[in-house]
């Protein structure tokens, strides 16, 4: 009962800072799920993240009007024969109280009190007709967001940039079950033959926690495939295996943990060199992190320690800045250093750069920024992932005219020494604090020796992290 309550305050304050930031209704829609090739057979049902934040419930084919800070909910009750297929399910009244609603309709009565109303796109299609059948007027996708769309975008994105108490109790919860998932995926990989067995172990411990994954894991001996989805490959003992896989709680809200190990159970000389360049970037950023210190700043840095790991092993030439400076280190490092995260893996990349950029800025165009996700200064309450990684992507290194333009810079025959490293990552989500930081997911090590310790089956580096 007590949880409830706290649920229903949550969700009122919720809804009452949107109404102090925003002086028209707003309607959000859950949105539906699509047929697998059958009407009876669908996908799994994920409702859109901005409803779940006002409304907390993965309703299907519902929606909730907000307006000076109540909440009216709009939801059909179950047909009868719905029981025989899905078993009895909570009325619209009972829902209503659960959420802390304060008036409840069916799904036809939603036209009548939606006059003048913002909203945000879902991404069904089905859904989005009805959206501008409803409102009577065409609701424009996120890039050309305008009038009082875009001002609804930027007020959730006031709200959710900041999580509250609620929200930093489930994105634990997801950050918990995530080490443990990393863990057995650790425990079984030097007896498995092939990736999806790893795959397998960490994700039947995300379900037996009733929850899902955050995103498609990624369980990879091609760790140069950045959003690899193939578990066929077998695991030999040379290889480098890639794991990036999150878990995301029953309400919606997210983890997400990369860290790269050996099939064998430890790492090769030239494995363990670059993992040391890809942990130090990782330290080095994570120790920066405080309020008002710009996320930019930290992928320069990463992509600065970088550099100069990688002209220490001799596979770069020059001074670090330097190369900062004409982007080498994308080469091998191509990506931004991370992103938010909440109630998606990215949280609100629905909202484009609104979300993730301070206002007034715009994305790079240069090889080693354009795919850097957030740039705004850190502050308390925020959550990003840290991401540093190394990659040997032959679409990048063999591309004719990044090979004349950094001829002079990068050691070609001292690479191929490195012929066993495809590609590292390590990746861990960070809460600013008011003060600083705090790692939600530290409890999994990422130092090589533990790493190691763990694939041999010695717990002892997770008992200290515990103690």
């Amino acid at each position: 009962m007590t949880n409830d309550i706290a649920l229903v305050e949550t969700l009122r304050q919720r809804r009452q800072q949107l109404a102090e930031r925003l002086d028209v209704p707003v309607v959000l829609w859950s949105g539906r799920s699509s047929s697998r090739n059958f009407p009876a057979n669908c996908f799994p049902f994920r409702a859109s993240s901005h409803f779940l934040y006002f409304a907390a419930i993965p309703l299907e084919k519902a929606a909730i009007c907000l307006d000076g800070g109540k909440m009216t909910l709009f939801v059909d009750d179950p047909q009868p024969e719905s029981a025989l297929w899905h078993g009895e399910t909570p009325s619209r009244a009972e829902i209503a109280t659960q959420i802390g609603a304060d008036a409840a309709f069916p799904m036809s009565e939603l036209e009548s009190h939606a006059a003048g109303a913002a909203t945000i796109a879902v991404q069904d299609t089905m859904t989005a007709l009805q959206q501008s059948r409803i409102l009577n007027r065409p609701v424009s996708p996120v890039k050309v967001l305008q009038g009082i769309d875009l001002e609804l975008a930027q007020a959730i994105v006031s709200l959710r940039l900041s999580h509250d108490r609620a929200a930093l109790t489930q994105l634990r919860q997801a950050a918990d079950v995530t080490i443990q998932a990393h863990i057995a995926g650790m425990a079984v990989t030097t007896s498995a033959t092939r990736e999806a067995d790893v795959r397998a172990a960490m994700e039947h411990v995300i379900l037996a926690h009733n929850m899902s994954c955050a995103y498609t894991s990624i369980v990879t001996v091609h760790g140069e495939v950045l959003h690899n989805d193939r578990y066929h490959h077998s695991l030999q003992l040379g290889d480098l295996l890639l794991v990036d896989v999150g878990a995301e709680t029953s309400t919606g809200w997210a983890a997400d943990v990369t860290r790269t190990w050996a099939v064998s159970g430890q790492f090769s000389y030239t494995q363990r060199a670059i993992y040391d360049v890809v942990l130090a970037a990782h330290d080095a950023c994570i120790a920066k992190i405080r309020p008002g210190v710009e996320y930019r700043d930290m992928h320069l840095l990463a992509a600065l320690v970088i550099a100069q790991g990688l002209v220490d092993l001799g596979i770069l030439r020059g001074q670090p800045e330097d190369l900062v400076e004409m982007d080498a280190h994308a080469l091998f490092f191509p990506h931004g250093i991370g992103h938010l995260l909440g109630l998606d893996v990215h949280d609100m990349e629905d909202l484009g750069d609104i979300a993730g950029y301070e206002p007034e800025r715009k994305r790079s165009d240069r090889f080693g920024l354009n795919y850097l996700r957030l740039n705004r200064p850190l502050r308390p309450g925020m959550l990003v992932t840290i991401e540093p990684g190394f990659y040997q992507v032959p679409a990048i290194l063999t591309d004719r005219d990044r090979r004349e333009k950094y001829r002079d810079v990068v050691n070609w025959e001292r690479l191929a020494d490195f012929a066993d490293v495809r590609g590292i990552r390590i990746e861990d989500d960070v809460l600013i604090t008011e003060t600083g930081r705090e790692v939600l997911t530290g409890e999994l090590p990422t130092k090589a020796e533990a790493v190691e310790a763990l694939l041999q089956g010695d717990l002892s580096c997770l008992e200290a992290a515990y103690s």
